[in-house]
């Protein structure tokens, strides 16, 4: 047996170049959310099991069998979160955010976690970036949540992305349509995957995540839910397509397109590209007007989604798009002799506390291999102290692509260096 230790699978290291990604991505985003005027929030890691049982529905796949779930010392249940709307919700609850101007708008980024069959784009440890407008259910805020979330893919330069969006009504809607949808999966439950045909009581509306192409022949003629939306809520789509309209976002009505979560209600969208396969989503949300009151809050209408940040590297990777260029090396400070080695870290520190962006050689190496060492980093120049440079106070600053140098003082090396930058 080897001792060889290794990542659990369905996780991922992020290597370096990767991580200045996936921070970018992040920090991107973040900058797109506050152009919108929403604020950041952080909720725990873990909360207890019973919050996402309530909020996802205990009859999801994700409830049943993908959850990460441990009992804590003191035997009370608990769950890796799996996504992060509820604990947003629990949080504005909790901490009477209520109170803030309406709505009130709050982003947040971090891993989540579900024990899924890994593969490319979908992991058991992924990260995920969410905004949450909570107290209005004005349909021009639906449509503002909807221009953030596809605007933000597209800034990144994304070709053919897909927005497809639905109503999903209210509870009432809800409630009529999942009867009518049941009658006509049970009459057609021999066409259907075992999978599918399990859900039919359980959860219905699953049915049409199903990739089989078997089950979305039998779902062709499968009654549309906007056909059992009351007039209001038709109102209110309709006002959100005009909102739409007017900023030019190009949209697919997909009246099959009903979200994964029981706390989906009105309003739903999810932005695909299809060019990736079965792991085609980047994104998705809608509204979810009861979920705070079903966890004792006030009655607050809401709206939100999230961004998949693993699938979204994914595509930015299918089309080859470069979105982050590292910063550059300005100088490498190359030290002659040990004597020198002092006033060469000395000069290192100064340079960074002038904001540039400086390494130092190490381990006595010679200045051959040090300024290899230069090269293999791909820094501009080289900056080299040697016994001359100490007694006559100047540095050498070497420009690595033309091969000239020239002396100089400290504070004209920072200027060149700004120049070069």
């Amino acid at each position: 047996m080897s001792d060889k230790v290794t990542r659990p699978r369905g996780t991922q290291d992020f290597l370096p170049e990767k991580a200045e990604l996936l921070f970018f991505i992040n920090e991107s985003a973040t900058k797109f959310f506050q152009n919108y005027g929403y604020r950041p929030i952080v909720t725990p890691t873990f909360e207890k099991e019973e919050l996402f049982k309530r909020s996802i529905g205990a009859s999801t796949d994700i409830v049943q069998k993908e959850m990460y779930e441990f009992e804590d010392k003191a035997g009370r249940k608990m769950a890796l979160r799996p996504e992060g709307t509820a604990p947003v919700v629990r949080a504005f609850i909790e901490n009477n955010l209520q109170a803030l101007p309406k709505p009130v708008k709050l982003y947040y980024i971090g891993q989540m976690f579900r024990y899924e069959r890994p593969q490319a784009g979908r992991y058991r440890e992924f990260w995920q970036m969410g905004a949450e407008a909570i107290g209005s259910s004005d349909p021009a805020l639906d449509a503002e949540v909807i221009e953030l979330c596809y605007g933000y893919l597209a800034s990144l330069g994304i070709k053919d992305l897909v927005l497809k969006i639905n109503s999903m009504g209210c509870r009432d809607c809800r409630g009529n349509y999942i009867e009518e949808l049941k009658k006509f999966l049970s009459r057609k439950v021999s066409e259907f995957c075992n999978t599918c045909s399990q859900r039919i009581d359980i959860n219905p509306l699953r049915v049409f995540d199903c990739k089989q192409e078997s089950c979305q022949e039998a779902l062709n003629d499968s009654p549309k839910i906007l056909d059992y939306v009351c007039d209001k809520d038709k109102a209110h789509f309709e006002r959100v397509r005009t909102f739409l309209d007017a900023v030019e976002i190009n949209y697919t009505l997909d009246p099959h397109l009903v979200r994964g979560f029981d706390y989906y209600t009105k309003t739903t969208f999810e932005v695909l590209l299809p060019t990736l396969g079965a792991q085609n989503a980047l994104s998705g949300g809608g509204r979810y007007d009861y979920l705070i009151s079903d966890y004792g809050g006030p009655q607050e209408p809401a709206i939100g989604f999230a961004f998949g940040t693993e699938r979204i590297m994914l595509a930015l990777e299918s089309q080859n798009i470069s979105v982050f260029t590292r910063p550059d090396l300005d100088t490498f400070v190359v030290w002659l002799e040990e004597e020198q080695k002092t006033q060469a870290y000395k000069t290192t520190s100064y340079l960074r506390d002038k904001h540039l962006n400086v390494l130092m050689g190490l381990d006595g190496k010679s200045m051959k291999a040090q300024l290899k060492m230069a090269d293999k980093l791909q820094a501009r120049t080289a900056l080299i102290i040697g016994e001359d440079e100490v007694k006559a106070k100047l540095l050498t600053l070497k420009d690595l692509e033309t091969g000239e140098q020239e002396k100089l003082s400290l504070e004209q090396t920072v200027d060149k260096l700004r120049e070069k930058s």
